[in-house]
């Protein structure tokens, strides 16, 4: 049986969060590719401003998913709501969707690479420059503006990629497995590094991993889903999300316990 777990903290409704982010509604959404069932009645509720992490097995529709809130997929049936109901293409002007690979332009800088958002919404050059730039520092690129993605390690280069989605200026942030290509250690690095991030800007953000531990670490609940037809089989409170220390937090015996009852949901003994 389908179960939802309450969350242990709901992030704090502020004014900051609201101004932040959309509120993003799903209501019986499923979706075939001719007959093969994709997506079967999923439910999701996500306030504006929270993290919700979403893991599931392989070919159970997550990145389906995550194409049909940004409104570049209609779903076969149910609704999606950002804020308000919208049809399909109404909603990708209120999402960033950040795919597996980071796709930069390689003949163009890093800083012009994170700034291609704002040059599309019409800013010169020399003003989406400046906009991008106070953010390099924070984002731990200062000193690479001018470097070619082929110059930039993996780590650097999905640094650039998040910040030319934040550089949409979205309320909601859609990440498919944005680590996946990276290697154990700079993955650990690069999810304390968005662990930060994430802290300080309350975008509501969709986040699909194929990793626990990455999802229970960055988000404030995390949507376990079934094998296909995709369905959620449990929604996870995290009690503590985006510790500052990573390896105390993952270390944990409340994380462990949290990571272990995910997995046998994930195998499908908890359901």
């Amino acid at each position: 049986m389908l179960r939802t777990r309450s969350p242990r903290a709901e992030p704090p409704t502020t004014e900051a969060s609201r101004r932040a982010g959309g509120a993003v509604e799903l209501r019986g959404v499923g979706h075939d590719f001719g007959d093969l069932r994709a997506l079967d009645g999923v439910d999701l509720s996500v306030p504006a401003g929270e993290v919700l992490g979403m893991v599931g097995p392989s070919g159970c529709g997550k990145s389906t998913l995550l194409e049909i809130v940004a409104g570049l997929r209609a779903s076969s049936r149910g609704t999606v709501s950002i804020g308000l109901p919208r049809a399909a293409g109404a909603r990708l002007p209120a999402c960033a969707l950040m795919p597996q690979r980071d796709l930069l332009l390689p003949w163009l800088s890093a800083l012009d690479n994170a700034a291609l958002a704002p040059r599309l919404a019409g800013l010169s050059r020399a003003e989406a420059r400046a906009r991008a730039h106070p953010v390099f520092e924070r984002m731990g690129l200062a000193g690479f503006e001018r470097a070619r993605p082929g110059e930039l390690s993996g780590g650097m280069r999905q640094r650039v990629a998040f910040l030319r989605t934040l550089m949409a200026d979205k309320p909601v942030l859609l990440l498919d497995e944005p680590f996946a290509s990276l290697d154990a250690i700079t993955r650990a690095e690069m999810q304390t590094w968005l662990a930060g991030v994430l802290a300080g800007d309350r975008h509501t953000v969709l986040l699909v991993t194929h990793d626990v531990e990455e999802a229970l670490y960055l988000s404030d609940r995390v949507a376990v889903m079934t094998p296909r037809p995709g369905r959620i089989a449990e929604t996870l409170g995290v009690p503590a999300p985006r510790a500052g220390d990573r390896a105390a937090a993952v270390s944990s015996r409340e994380f462990a316990l949290l990571r272990e009852h995910a997995l046998r949901v994930l195998a499908g003994e908890e359901r």
